[in-house]
């Protein structure tokens, strides 16, 4: 694998969030188009939901789509998401893994985050990808997890 691009996004507590901070633990970084939408919410509370199991194997999960701070507190707090979301506002991060999405829903010229899951190792270095082919594909989260626990 590659060497994760190192990154700084505000978390939905206002709190900067650097990925190299987590050397030392495996992170799941999950790319979502958009929240308060039906898939992303689904996708979100999923994860929540198998936190534990993250938990249990040193991982920490990260959801990262470019909706301002205030968007993802409201939404974390409406799902009692028990892990950070990232603002990618300015579109940099998503561009960096390669999964920018253009022309989101339809809008022309909005570009969101393709629904995407990397897994990263405690050195930074990308283990797994998966980018779904369209955004109403989940990942397939039992993978997800096999990947994660193949690291410890």
């Amino acid at each position: 694998g590659q060497q994760a691009p190192d990154f700084e996004l505000f978390d939905n507590d206002k709190t900067p969030t650097k990925l190299s901070d987590s050397k030392g633990k495996n992170v799941v970084l999950a790319f979502f188009p958009g929240a308060f939408t039906g898939v992303c919410t689904t996708e979100m509370c999923t994860f929540r939901d198998r936190s534990d199991s993250f938990n249990s194997m040193n991982a920490q999960v990260y959801g990262i789509s470019v909706d301002a701070i205030f968007s993802q507190k409201a939404f974390s707090d409406a799902n009692n998401l028990n892990f950070p979301l990232l603002s990618d506002y300015k579109r940099e991060v998503g561009a960096a893994y390669g999964v920018s999405l253009t022309n989101f829903a339809g809008m022309d010229g909005y570009t969101a985050s393709e629904r995407a899951v990397f897994v990263i190792d405690k050195e930074g270095v990308v283990r797994f990808k998966w980018v779904g082919e369209n955004p109403g594909k989940e990942p397939d989260y039992d993978e997800v997890q096999r990947e994660v626990d193949k690291l410890n």
